[in-house]
């Protein structure tokens, strides 16, 4: 059986998705910014006896869907497929895809990233000097912005002075900086999606011309051990293998692949 999930279904669908907290990031900050119940954002459970078995949330026009096991993909496609308007599925790549044959409609995008998780560095950090990553201040946000926009990975990036301060607000992200010697911001690292019980890195780079002296690493390790010492999952997206080498060198493990399919309108 599936319905909808209100209020009263919380500490059951908590119990749930926090058995895996960096696999279902978004979905525990989303009811945990936004409740069970709003506007902006539903949730359907299945349940068998009882026992909730899997989840399927909205927020706004994307649906991520989860369960430890199979699920009723059919079930949940008839939620999904009620909204004619253009939507995005996104998720673990096992669990998006029982969706895939039950979406009839034009594809716009379909991409799929790895996905990693760190609940432990794996780098000896006690000898480390973290004197020089300092916690991003307001006055900073525009050079941070400029200096992530010379980065030509992140130069379409939609970063902002506003992004910064909602994060900030409402302590769903947060970013680390160094400079050098001479002043010069030369590298960040972010978070982003963060809840009680995990948070996506993002944005980790180095201005040009400052690349492979550490300082992207040193940055993220510091925002790491902060992190875990908050007792929060970490994880992150990638797509370059190279990318993913460093990571797994200081204690990130492939959990799988997510997917994020973007479709078109029903016509």
């Amino acid at each position: 059986m599936i319905r909808k999930l209100t209020n009263n279904d919380r500490e059951q669908t908590m119990a749930l998705v926090e058995k895996k907290p960096a696999e279902n990031l978004f979905i525990i900050g989303d009811i945990e910014a936004y409740g069970m119940e709003s506007d902006i954002q539903e949730l359907w459970g299945q349940f068998e006896d009882d026992q909730l078995m899997a989840v399927l949330l909205r927020y706004d026009q994307n649906y991520i869907p989860y369960s430890e096991g199979d699920y009723d993909a059919a079930g949940f496609a008839e939620i999904i497929n009620k909204n004619k308007g253009p939507i995005e599925i996104s998720g673990l790549q096992h669990l998006v895809a029982p969706l895939r044959k039950w979406i009839n409609r034009g594809i716009r995008r379909d991409s799929e990233t790895y996905y990693a998780k760190c609940t432990k560095l794996t780098v000896p950090i006690s000898d480390l000097d973290f004197s020089n990553v300092t916690y991003l201040q307001p006055h900073e946000y525009e050079e941070n912005i400029e200096m992530l926009k010379s980065i030509p990975e992140f130069s379409t990036g939609t970063f902002s002075i506003e992004g910064r301060e909602r994060a900030e607000k409402f302590k769903t992200g947060r970013t680390y900086i160094i400079r050098d010697e001479q002043g010069v911001m030369v590298s960040s690292a972010s978070t982003t999606a963060e809840n009680s019980q995990s948070a996506m890195i993002v944005g980790v780079g180095t201005r040009p011309g400052y690349a492979k002296k550490g300082y992207a690493t040193h940055c993220m390790l510091k925002l790491c051990r902060d992190l875990l010492a908050e007792g929060k999952s970490i994880c992150l997206f990638y797509d370059n293998p190279a990318a993913g080498r460093i990571y797994k060198r200081i204690g990130f493990e492939d959990i799988g692949f997510w997917s994020m399919i973007r479709y078109e309108e029903e016509k």
